[in-house]
Parts: C-alpha cells; structure tokens; sequence
C-alpha cells in the first residue's frame, strides 16, 4: 500500500512516527510519503517537507504567515496526485488537513484521520464536515467518540498515543551528571512549548520565578527544532537547558511549569505535579476566547473534567502566579496530593499501551476491506 500522511508539529510527528512504524511492521512492503518530522523521518517516511514549514500557533499568526501555508497547501495537493497514494493519513493539524481531506475526497483517495480535530472545543458543528471528508476517524480522548455519536459518526477509540511513547521511553542513567545537576536539590521542569510563537510567548515569565527559588534547580525542555539562541538567553546560576530530553527531565522532576497542549499531559504521566500557562497576543487571545466553548485548555482537565491543574491563561499568567502555585507544589502539601489523585483518575481514563499498533491494523483492516469491495 502507498499511504500519504501529513502532520504538522513536534507532537503530531512523535505520534506520526510511532504509526509508521507500527505500519511498516505489519506491512513491510508499504510505501510512506508527506510531510513530517525528524521522527517521521527516521521511522521511515520519505519527506516531501518538514512540519517547521507550516507550524504557526494562534489565529493572528497563522494570518500573517498565510502566503507561505497557502503556497505549502498548493504544492502538497500536486505531489499527492503525483504519487497517487492508496490513503491518506493525516495526523492532528486540523487547519491545514482538514483543507487537504477535501482535496483527497474530490480525487476519490480514502482519507483516515489519527488525533481528530478538536471540534469539541470550538463550533461543533464542524463534525458534519467531518463525517463528508473524513471515512475513518481515529480519536485519541475518550469523551470523543460520544461526542461524534451526537452526530451519528462512527469513530474508533484507540487509547491514546502518549502511553506508547512513555512505555518505548529507555532513560538516560546519566542524565543528572551530564547536565551537573544536584540529586540532592528539588527539581523543577519548564516545558514553554515546542513552537516559536508560544515559547516567545511565554518563557520569560516562567523562568523569572526561579529568582524566587534559589535553592530550587530550574531546567528548561528545549526542542532542536528551534533556535538555540532563544533559550541561551535564560541560562542563570539556578536555571538550565536541555535539549530534546523532556522525559529524562520529567523522570527527576518535583514540579513543573508547562505550556498548554500535549506536554501537560505527559506531565501528568510522569506523575510531575504542574502549573499550565497559556498565552496568545492579544488579536488571537480575543478571537479564541469568542469560539472556544469548554472549561479547560489543559488536556488533564479535559479528560476528566474537572479542574486536577491550576491553569494560568492570558493575563492570569504571571510570574507572581507561577510562583504562588510552585509555593504550594514543591512541598508535600495537601494540593500537591490531590493533584496526584486526580492524575491517577486521568491515568485510568486514557487506556493502555499499543495504541500505534490497534491504529496501524484497523487502517490494514479498513483498506483490505475496500479491496474486497472493489473486485
């Protein structure tokens, strides 16, 4: 088979990568192109483009950048009726794929989507679009697939994907003497996000508090796939980084500052307790805040909805708030407890391991299917 997948960010890659390679386990023969990661990359994909291309955050930001994601969009839609896939599997990235599952459907090519769009959050009725473009749909939250029951779609519930990453995981033993960390110092993780727009947003007012703990160790989570000059500048007697290494960060971390979206779920994962900041400028914060229709913005909350993590957004993220929360997190306080309870409610709620696997078989399955149809 000769699949086209897209995905269009650092975690949508790391998702990507572990299907590709569970599809190429179950068909060693299969041919995978699109746009990817380094990940993708590596788990055997042939990149057409990387996601840096196409990866804006926020409403305002994906405007001024339009010229570029238009002049992408074009170009993918004329290598994809050049290669002539069997399927496409478009992984999250709901603004760009969305666009490129119309496509597909006009040139008659099978469309799976694995991570749905977050439709739930804001103008649900986008799900009857979904259901048009879309033949088999792959969610990873549990109260998903009611919510497209709503609208009479059949989804597939495949647990969710972060549980393959963390089990596949092997931790570096040497972590804390490679970065000259002190065992014996509490711990705290900043995860700014793994896109430009949001850790400039963002990781000045996380780092400031540690002028608040001195005797607290601060490590930043940087990513490769940004500039190394935007984190340099935050290095300080009690604050360092590490690149690419967030799970070996999390595994020593006492607490943890964590920017909005997958990581605070990882976060949670490791058991890390945390404070979620979110911040936008100000065109997109008002334009976000007029669509979106749920309580939370934290993947923890949305899961059991209920509030587990303390959620810092806009204007309520400040360093004198970070510092206020980290006050009641680091100590073995009642808070820091209940937050942990609520992690192991989350924890029960999101399945176990071999989620790339369950989706690689039931895309075979599906296109074995259409196969048998079609003699």
């Amino acid at each position: 088979m000769k699949y086209y997948l897209i995905c269009g960010e650092r975690s949508g890659d790391l998702h990507a990568s572990n299907l590709i390679k569970a599809l190429k386990h179950a068909d060693p023969d299969s041919k995978i192109r699109g746009i990817g990661g380094d990940l993708s990359k590596d788990a055997g994909i042939k990149l057409y483009a990387h996601y840096k291309d196409i990866a804006f955050m926020g409403f305002a930001e994906v405007f001024f950048n339009l010229f570029t994601i238009l002049k992408v969009l074009s170009n993918t839609k004329e290598d994809i009726l050049a290669y002539k896939p069997d399927a496409m599997i478009l992984v999250d990235f709901s603004g760009f794929n969305m666009k490129i599952a119309a496509f597909a459907k006009e040139h008659n090519i099978k469309v799976f989507y694995y991570i749905s769009p977050k439709v739930w959050a804001w103008n649900t009725k986008r799900a009857i679009k979904i259901k048009k473009l879309v033949d088999h749909m792959f969610v990873i939250l549990p109260f998903e697939k009611e919510f497209f029951e709503t609208y009479d779609y059949k989804v597939d519930y495949v647990g969710n994907p972060l549980r393959d990453a963390i089990s596949n995981f092997t931790p570096n033993a040497n972590f804390i003497q490679k970065h000259q960390l002190n065992a014996e110092k509490k711990l705290v993780a900043i995860l700014p996000g793994s896109r430009y727009q949001e850790v400039t947003m963002l990781l000045e007012r996380m780092v400031e508090v540690a002028f608040d703990f001195p005797n607290v160790q601060f490590v930043i989570a940087a990513v490769s796939n940004l500039d190394s000059a935007i984190y340099e500048k935050y290095k300080r007697n009690n604050v360092k980084i590490v690149t690419d290494e967030t799970y070996d960060l999390l595994l020593h971390a006492r607490a943890a500052v964590v920017a909005s979206g997958t990581a605070t779920l990882e976060t949670c994962l490791f058991n890390v307790p945390q404070v979620v900041c979110y911040r936008l400028n100000g065109i997109s914060y008002r334009i976000a805040k007029a669509v979106l229709s749920v309580k939370y913005i934290s993947l923890v909350n949305l899961i059991v909805d209920k509030p587990v993590v303390k959620e810092l957004i806009q204007g309520d993220c400040t360093i004198e708030n970070i510092r206020l929360e980290l006050e009641h997190l680091l100590p073995e306080t009642v808070y820091r407890k209940a937050m942990m309870q609520g992690y192991q409610e989350v924890s029960a709620r999101i399945g176990e391991t071999g989620v790339s696997e369950k989706t690689a078989g039931l895309i075979m399955q599906y296109m074995k299917a259409e196969i048998n149809v079609n003699r």
